[in-house]
Formats: C-alpha cells, structure tokens, sequence
C-alpha cells in the first residue's frame, strides 16, 4: 500500500509502550524495541532505522509480504495481524492493521486537547475550501491542514499521526466512499466546527443516489465536540435533510438565504469581486479565484472560520492570499495561449463550474473533458445530461475524451445545432484533433480547459499538446 507521508512538520516520535497501548496490541515473543520509533509508515518503499512499517491488508494485496524487505532496509519494528516467524524485526501483533492505524491516529488527537479541529465534506468543493481555511488559520498559528487526498479512513489517521504540540489549529478534509467511513473518521478527528459544502452526484455509484450520499456525509455532525458549532448550506436542494442530521445547538449557514453571503458578484477571468456579508459586519474583496462556485467556497470558508473563532479581518486576509492546490484551475499561459489545469478531479457539479470558468477567457475556446468516474449506473445519462448543459455555452471548440465520450456528445447533439463537441476514445486520438486546432487557429488568441476524473490522467494530454508549442 503506497500512501504519501511526505511532510514538513516536526514528527513525535512514539515509545514501545504508547504503540502497545495506542494499538491494543502485543510484542510478539515480548521482543521490544528499545528506542523510540520516530514515524509510522505504510509504504515499504521509504521504510528505514527508526520507522515502524504497519502493514495494510486489502482484498488485492497483504503488505505483510513486504516486512521482510524492510527489514534489509534497516526498520526494525513491524505493526502485522500475524505474525512472521524467523524474521530479525519486533513486531506489535494487532487483530487488524487498517483499524490499528485509526486506534494510533485518534491516540494522536487525544494528546492535544488544546487543538481547535474544523472537519469538512462535501460533493466538490473541499479540496478548495480547505486551501482557503489553510490561508487563514495558518496566519494565526500553526496549522495540520489535510494533504493531497489523505481523507479517507487511511489518509486521515495518516495526517493525525502528524499533529504536534505547536499545532493550534487542524483543518481535516473527510471524505466518503462507502457509508459508515465519515462516522468512521469524524469520531477519530473529534471536531468542534464540522459540515457538509453541498450534496451533488460525486461517488453517485457507491450510494445509490443522493439521498444516499446526504446520509454518508451527514455522518459528520455526530461526532462535534459539546458546545461546538455544525455548519450548514443554506441554499442546497438537501439543505432541509442535512439541517435535520445537526444535533449541536450552535450552527452556522453560509450560501444564499443564509447567515454568511456573498452579493454584488463580479465575475472575472481569473478572479471574483463581491461584498461579504457575515453576522459581524460586511467587507468588500477580490478573491484570486475564478468562477461563482469558487465565491461559494469562500462564503463555506468564511462560516467554519467564523465558527473556529477568527476575526473578520483575518478572514478576509487568509482569503485574499489564498492559493489554488495544483491542478484546481491553475492558469498557465505559453506564448498568447492560456491552458487552465483542472485534472485533479472531476464530478458532474464541477465539471459545469469549470466550463462557466472558461466561457470568462479570451480568444477561442476550447474545453477538454475526460470521463467522470464513480457514477455507476448512472453514468451514461449523467454524460448525456453534461454533454447537453454545456453545449449551451459560449465556447467554441468542446472535445469528450474516454469511453463516455459518445454520451457526451450525444447529449450536445440533442439540445444544440451547432457540431462544436468531438468525440475520441483515446488521448492519442484527441491529441491530433487539437493539434490541427491549433495550426488552424495558429494567429488567434486561445483558451484551452483540461479537467477529468483522477484516473483519466487529463494533465498528460495539457502536457502533450503544451510541448508541440
């Protein structure tokens, strides 16, 4: 199991003892190590002198197999199931690893009662909404903000094993593929401001429907600590279910109708102005985001930091200095061409986000999108519906990528006259479709978007056509 434990925070380390306890567990043949272990790791790869290697069993793979090879590389402690006999490693035996790394993740957070946590979810939304929660809090003290994709029931015991004692505040990104695992996770991150950004189609499959998915992500408000505060979207069309999960008594909406609000938008290319509107006062600003739905992560941001207890100022400080995580609509320019990086992620919500960001930029424009995972048997209509919405924007050239891509396009076909959306099967194949866009529209100003799910790896295709430039 690779999981990335790159990171820049000052590790603590753990004495036998604390393992033994935290995990539940016992030192096979009462072999213990001496000194203390300075981290805890799942990937074999970076496994050395001093690190404990916890192998992770799935229904594919027994990281069991690799304790033996940490071993030559000079890790002397192992966290197994079973243990493996003949071997010059102390190994803690537990009834099971994956539940293990919680018990060591929620023995962290219990060290740091001081620690204020937000925790949120959402269908789209969280990856930014944390970036901006990161900029704010960081400039009032030291802040755990959740990596990457650390946030499901592996990645959050992951980033808690990072808390320390300088930490004043964490910002833990939960997400959700079965039911059960934000229970899970929001039990283990003990927050005392928590919410959900919004219910859309993400993991559409997994759930078997929205209401589905507003339960799993409902989840979290079970778990804020007494006295906390749960925050809510005032203006989503499962607002009415997800207030009804809220058991705190202190709550905060944010949205339209709602306690934090945006009014006065200004939609420009690369950016956004509008007034803030929150229950201490109101303030203009310019946010370095493009897009209405970047504005509504702002407001989201704005209610869980409220909620934390920042000021005002603060806020709008952290908001105006916030940046984009890689891949979340990065603006790159070659020559008089723009490309817009989008390939972190998608879902049906955010794919339609991204193409409005587009229709904003100069020159002739060109959205590029690959397939949309994770929604089961609702795929092929969710591509129809996509391909349909978006050709009712101004962009001029829209080329589907994957094997949905027929859907798309159909759905275009269906709703517009205009046969301005192509479909390929493959990135070889729309490689050549954009290249030849580009020697035909070689003296023109041009705009291209790039935005698929995670496993349609849609920023090798940016790459590709951004090195025949």
């Amino acid at each position: 199991m690779h999981t990335s434990t790159t990171s820049t925070v000052a590790l603590v380390p753990w004495s036998a003892q604390q393992l033994e306890q935290a995990t539940q567990g016992r030192w096979y043949l009462d072999r213990i190590p001496s000194h203390p272990i300075k981290r805890i790791l799942t990937d074999s790869r970076h496994a050395e002198a001093g690190d404990a290697f916890l192998a992770l069993k799935g229904e594919r793979f027994d990281a069991r197999n690799f304790v033996p090879q940490v071993a030559k590389q000079g890790c002397q402690v192992a966290i197994v199931s079973e243990p493996i006999e003949n071997l010059d490693i102390c190994q803690l035996i537990v009834a099971d690893t994956r539940l293990a790394l919680g018990h060591l993740g929620a023995y962290r957070r219990r060290e740091y009662p001081q620690l204020k946590v937000i925790a949120l979810t959402g269908s789209s939304g969280k990856t930014t909404v944390k970036e901006m929660l990161g900029s704010i809090l960081s400039r009032c003290a030291p802040t755990l903000v959740t990596r990457g994709n650390l946030n499901n029931d592996l990645g959050v015991p992951m980033m808690l094993l990072e808390l320390n004692a300088d930490h004043q505040y964490a910002v833990m990104e939960l997400g959700a593929s079965h039911a059960g695992e934000i229970d899970y996770t929001a039990q283990m991150v003990q927050p005392h401001v928590a919410g959900i950004l919004n219910i859309g189609t993400a993991h559409l499959g997994e759930f078997g429907g929205r209401d589905g998915i507003c339960r799993a992500k409902s989840e979290i408000y079970a778990h804020i600590q007494a006295n906390g505060t749960a925050i809510v979207p005032a203006a989503d069309d499962y607002t009415a279910q997800i207030t009804g999960a809220v058991v705190s008594k202190q709550r905060l909406s944010f949205g339209e109708g709602g306690d934090v609000y945006a009014s006065d938008i200004e939609l420009l290319a690369q950016s956004s102005r509008f007034v803030l509107h929150t229950p201490v006062g109101h303030r203009q600003l310019e946010l370095p985001f493009a897009g209405l739905h970047n504005v509504h992560n702002a407001e989201a941001a704005t209610a869980f930091a409220l909620a934390i207890g920042v000021g005002l100022e603060q806020i709008i400080d952290g908001l105006v200095a916030a940046k984009n995580a890689q891949g979340r609509l990065n603006f790159i320019y070659k020559r008089n061409t723009l490309f817009i990086d989008d390939t972190y992620n998608a879902n049906p919500s955010s794919m339609r986000a991204a193409a409005q960001v587009l229709t904003q930029q100069a020159g002739f424009k060109v959205m590029v999108m690959g397939d949309i995972g994770e929604l089961g048997d609702a795929s092929e209509q969710e591509h129809h519906d996509l391909g349909r919405d978006i050709s009712t924007l101004a962009l001029d050239v829209v080329i589907a990528v994957g094997a949905y891509a027929i859907q798309t396009a159909a759905g275009a076909a269906s709703n517009s006259a205009q046969n301005n959306i192509h479909a390929f099967a493959t990135q070889a194949d729309a490689l050549k479709y954009l290249i030849q866009l580009i020697d035909q529209h070689q003296h023109q100003q041009m705009s291209f978007l790039f935005k698929g799910s995670r496993f349609t790896h849609m920023e090798t295709l940016m790459t590709d056509l951004m090195e025949k430039f």
